[in-house]
């Protein structure tokens, strides 16, 4: 498997999507997100940090994901996304759907606010 789970939280998981997102292993991904679906996860950190190559079937099986969550209240939002990957986002306009941040924990802290009962909305 190029890619790896890891939970942060009880309802997050980061997954390292490694080398590649694409017509290689998009399937593989599908199932082990589905699986960490069941177990209960509702948001996911993709990190592409290491990532060189994410094709059309790849960004199939994220937006599959994230119609999948959406309805449950889940999200799906990028984190250290490289180069490569930044050219996929921007002529693709993924940008408009999934959020992008710098780091993992970045993503982590947006996402955990998010859940919480909205009482760091003022801070700064």
């Amino acid at each position: 498997m190029s890619f790896s789970f890891q939970s942060i939280a009880p309802d997050t998981a980061v997954v390292r999507i490694g080398k590649a997102l694409d017509f290689r292993n998009a399937a593989e991904f599908k199932s082990a997100c589905q699986d960490h679906i069941q177990e209960g996860t509702r948001n996911f950190v993709l990190d592409f940090s290491g990532t060189g190559i994410l094709d059309s079937t790849g960004l199939g099986a994220i937006f599959s994901l994230y119609r999948q969550l959406t309805p449950l209240g889940g999200q799906v939002v990028f984190a250290a996304v490289s180069r490569p990957v930044q050219v996929v986002v921007q002529l693709t306009r993924t940008y408009k759907v999934f959020r992008q941040y710098p780091t993992v924990e970045a993503a982590h802290e947006q996402l955990q606010g998010r859940t919480a009962s909205g009482s760091r909305a003022g801070a700064a």
